[in-house]
């Protein structure tokens, strides 16, 4: 999981507030914990469960999907919606497998479209439009990521992107690697762009929330 900038008694109080979870979603982070995989964690995922419900999201499609966490909260929300399919993509079959597995316990898996493939061409490929797109790719791929989402988002849809915060490195102005870069200049596309109403909501590692105006 990435480290957040925030405080940490600020996270661990964060946390706290989220509602109960399935016991198949604690394991989920436990798995995390243990093997340090990086999820969203639950008071993002409850963030993105919650704009899922607020804006009746029933078409989700997300761009890195690790094995299911974020899938699961997502599709917690379209279900709640009314039905819908959320599109879990990986690069990796095994990964994609396990994310299956998970959301088969959780009895979200009838809920969700599986691809195995480069997540931006995957979206290129799919139909849309889409309520929802969240990213969550290798960051120096943002930039070059955002055009396409823009294709494939509705008018009113969400875009929601992870680690906009990047652990503080985002201030560190010698630190111009690749990935650093990534986030600064979508952040800078997205902020600069009146096609775009955006904010940065600093949960974990700070989620970008931007309605397609």
């Amino acid at each position: 999981m990435a480290q957040s900038p925030l405080a940490p008694g600020i996270s661990t109080y964060l946390e706290a507030l989220v509602p109960p979870r399935p016991p198949e979603l604690l394991a989920m982070e436990a798995e995390a914990a243990r093997t340090d995989f990086p999820i969203i964690g639950p008071a993002a995922g409850h963030f993105c469960y919650l704009m899922t419900r607020l804006i009746g999201a029933r078409a989700v499609f997300e761009l890195g999907s690790g094995f299911g966490y974020s899938t699961a909260w997502f599709a917690r929300g379209v279900q709640e919606n009314g039905g819908g399919i959320v599109h879990h993509v990986v690069w990796d079959a095994d990964l994609s497998a396990r994310a299956r597995k998970h959301l088969v316990a959780l009895r979200l898996d009838h809920l969700v479209e599986f691809h195995v493939g480069e997540a931006v061409a995957e979206l290129h490929a799919a139909a849309g439009p889409f309520d929802l797109i969240f990213n969550d790719i290798d960051k120096q791929g943002y930039p070059g990521s955002l055009p396409v989402i823009a294709q494939k988002l509705r008018r009113g849809g969400l875009l929601l992107v992870d680690n906009l915060l990047w652990q503080g490195q985002v201030l560190d102005k010698s630190d111009q690697t690749a990935d650093t870069v990534g986030v600064r200049e979508l952040t800078r596309l997205v902020t600069v762009d009146p096609a775009w109403i955006a904010s940065i909501v600093p949960i974990r590692d700070g989620i970008l929330v931007a309605q397609r105006a």
